[in-house]
């Protein structure tokens, strides 16, 4: 790759997605901002001539096929696909809806399958290019009113770890990017959607775990614009990491998950190594 990258980023109308686009414009290289509505993501991320802002609803592979034809069209190639787009399914797992869970893995599992299948050809052709996909700490770690979105987000994990070995002959890496909290729209209203409370079993907590949460919007440790700097710097490294832990909070869920996995593989180690065939 050059020093300057094309790349693609989902979800670039508010959040997130708009601190990475301008970071990345920042840093030199030509964007390809993507959302649901072209004209907010323009807005959003501001006029810079190496910007192209196109209509992209994950959940659409027509559009992913279309956003990626205008990639190419624009600027000749795709370095970095960032899959960023997002929002949030929060209750618990009786209190969800079907649907719900359904709507919840179309954005955050299948949303990014859709995108990357569109891309992969042409890094594919390249032989060479970066899948950068923001995962959560939900996906190393569920956590109580989280069902939905860490059953994606753990979707996310394993499809990249393995989607990587595929695709490392052709000179393309993969980087999942697991953040903590940090201060972006997720907690919004426009971004976040509540179970219904039906179940009284479940009142007490809905309503503290909701108000807690509530409260904390706005109020998050973690600066996006630092980590869409740092995500930056990342992807300009020989060897990207296939995971980063985005804040000390997410650091701190890595170690915990690490050791409760060595602890429970020690627990009943006998047991779990006493179960091959007798003999030959």
């Amino acid at each position: 790759m050059t020093d300057k990258k094309v790349w693609l980023i989902s979800g670039a109308g508010r959040g997130l997605g708009v601190d990475i686009a301008k970071a990345a414009l920042a840093a030199g290289h030509a964007v390809v901002a993507t959302g649901r509505d072209a004209k907010k993501v323009k807005a959003a991320v501001g006029e810079h001539d190496d910007l192209l802002a196109v209509k992209l609803d994950v959940t659409r592979p027509e559009d992913a096929l279309a956003a990626v034809e205008a990639a190419v069209r624009q600027f000749g190639r795709i370095d970095v696909l960032v899959n960023n787009a997002g929002n949030f399914y929060a209750g618990f797992f009786e209190e969800l809806s079907a649907q719900q869970v359904r709507n919840q893995i179309e954005t955050l599992l299948f949303g990014p399958m859709n995108v990357t299948r569109a891309v992969l050809p042409v890094m594919r052709k390249q032989r060479s290019g970066l899948l950068l996909t923001i995962s959560s700490t939900a996906g190393i770690a569920g956590g109580m009113f989280c069902t939905a979105y860490a059953a994606a987000k753990f979707g996310i994990e394993g499809w990249m770890e393995s989607l990587a070995a595929e695709i490392a002959p052709f000179g393309i890496r993969t980087m999942l990017v697991e953040p903590g909290f940090f201060r972006t729209e997720l907690l919004t209203a426009g971004s976040t959607t509540y179970a219904k409370p039906a179940i009284d079993d479940y009142a007490e907590r809905t309503r503290e775990t909701v108000a807690a949460w509530s409260s904390m919007d706005g109020k998050q440790r973690g600066d996006p614009a630092k980590l869409a700097d740092a995500l930056v710097k990342l992807t300009g490294l020989a060897e990207p990491p296939a995971r980063f832990a985005a804040g000390a909070d997410a650091v701190q869920t890595f170690e915990a998950k690490a050791n409760t996995l060595l602890a429970q593989a020690d627990a009943h180690r006998g047991l779990s190594s006493s179960l091959s065939h007798d003999g030959p």
